[in-house]
């Protein structure tokens, strides 16, 4: 889909459908949508907000026929004035790019939030090319019968010289940002067939953007990765490590480490998962998937940040080279694990790719991981956990989501929660019982950072909804570093 935006009139450009608003409650339109309704000789303000009581509500499209003109407007509720937020925007973008018909491939829209509501022109326009992408997004790589994307031409009109500017810029990042969530969609809804841990490194490799170093098995060996190897030994795919890396031209104001739960596919090793649990575990890789996306909007955006982004891909099968309930595996930094649950794979790897980013003399560290059923009990789909060893940086990360659209929500380390995975034998358990299983796996995983700030994100219940990838993480990694 081409998304543009273009220094007109709404009703100069040529168009299927012309999208305008409207806040909840508003009896005579005003602004651009006025002038809209005062050129269709006041359709709007008579027919759709007298007649049919359209009222604005968030989320409702009114779709008027023009006949004479051969195009439709649609006209999208804005809700409460005091309620519109930028990420509102992008959610009424996606439903209108979705409730277009397959003859209207020409879409104009009015820029959203920047005339009444008084908010960033350049905010705005990036929030409607977001939405329209992914609007249009569909995976259908294995389908006989492709989708057709019903709409071709996304173009944001604005008249106003000043806030042309901001949108032209907005637009751009809106762009950039949309492929890469749609990048990360992709990798995650692919079959693990075809997405295991050599094509994975493959990919990141050809689209990651920036300078990227795959280890091999014996490499891996070779850096003591040997929590991280003892997950994947019972796969016939071989591991691979994979550390991607972006250095600004000029000095870097910091350094920041990513580290993605790469699990190609997760059938729980010899604590095997049922088989409806088992359907989807090609998406406990979406971890890995956010961090390679975000590396590649990185490397077009081009912060004054240094950025290094770690997977540590593998595949938790049973076979008889397995790792096994009661094994004792030392990780990379001497500290020994009893594994409880061969299932509690993926805090195993992330143990030894924390340990790795944290040598790489970071400022702070962030992972991101399918990590625990805890957390989608206690979440659903709506809000990812989130917990660290800094508060402030914590706090930080979950404004930013709020800000774009992302919920997170803070999660306590309180001591109690480590309880669970003492062990008899060795320096602790992979896991400590079923209650408060998010904070006992972020309490496991401090366990393997020394003094570097770090945040942990639990996206176990927003990475994958209803049986599709979300590409959750890369909006938030993409405004944290990048602002």
């Amino acid at each position: 889909m081409l998304i543009k935006v273009v220094k007109k009139s709404i009703l100069d450009v040529k168009a299927d459908v012309i999208v305008v608003n409207l806040f909840e409650g508003v009896k005579k339109p005003g602004g651009v949508t006025g002038i809209v309704d005062k050129a269709f000789n006041n359709v709007i303000s008579n027919y759709v907000i007298k007649k049919e009581k359209f009222e604005g509500k968030f989320g409702e499209i009114y779709q008027l026929p023009l006949v004479s003109e051969g195009k439709k407007i649609f006209v999208v509720g804005l809700g409460k004035q005091v309620d519109f937020t930028y990420p509102k925007i992008r959610t009424l973008t996606e439903k209108v790019v979705k409730a277009c018909g397959k003859n209207e491939k020409k879409v104009v829209s009015i820029l959203h939030g920047a005339g009444i509501a008084g908010l960033d022109a350049e905010l705005c326009a990036q929030m409607i090319a977001e939405g329209a992408s992914a609007g249009g997004y569909a995976f259908d790589k294995y389908k006989s019968d492709k989708k057709e994307n019903k709409v071709e031409e996304f173009t944001i009109a604005e008249i106003d010289s000043a806030k042309f500017k901001k949108a032209e810029k907005g637009a751009e990042k809106g762009c950039i940002i949309a492929r890469s969530v749609s990048m990360a969609k992709d990798l995650i809804n692919d079959s693990s067939q075809y997405i295991y841990p050599e094509t994975l490194a493959n990919f990141a490799v050809e689209n990651s953007g920036v300078k990227t170093t795959v280890y091999n098995k014996k490499q891996i060996e070779k850096l003591g990765l040997t929590a991280f190897l003892a997950v994947g030994q019972g796969s016939a795919h071989e591991p691979r490590f994979i550390h991607m890396e972006y250095k600004p031209a000029k000095k870097a104001k910091k350094k920041i480490a990513l580290v993605g739960k790469g699990i190609t596919f997760d059938a729980g090793g010899l604590d095997l998962k049922p088989p409806a649990s088992m359907l989807t575990m090609r998406d406990d890789m979406s971890g890995a998937a956010a961090v390679i996306a975000t590396m590649r909007a990185i490397s077009e955006l081009k912060p004054d940040v240094e950025v290094h982004a770690v997977v540590a891909a593998c595949e938790n099968m049973p076979s008889g080279s397995a790792y096994k309930p009661g094994d004792v595996i030392i990780s990379k930094i001497g500290k020994s694990i009893e594994i409880d649950n061969t299932d509690a794979e993926g805090r195993v790897t992330l143990a030894d790719a924390l340990a790795y980013a944290e040598e790489l003399g970071v400022d702070e560290i962030i992972d991101i991981a399918t990590l625990t059923g805890a957390c989608m009990v206690a979440f659903g789909s709506v809000v990812s956990g989130i917990l660290g060893n800094n508060d402030k940086k914590v706090k930080e990360f979950i404004a930013v989501g709020d800000e774009i659209g992302e919920r997170y929500w803070q999660l306590p380390m309180y001591e109690e929660y480590g309880e669970g995975l003492k062990s008899k034998i060795a320096d602790m358990k992979n896991t400590g019982g079923r209650n408060g299983g998010a904070s006992a796996a972020g309490i496991f995983l401090s366990k393997f950072i020394k003094n570097t700030p770090w945040i942990h994100i639990d996206i176990a219940g927003t990475a994958f909804v209803n049986d599709m990838a979300t590409g959750v993480g890369v909006k938030s990694f993409v405004k944290y570093i990048v602002g």
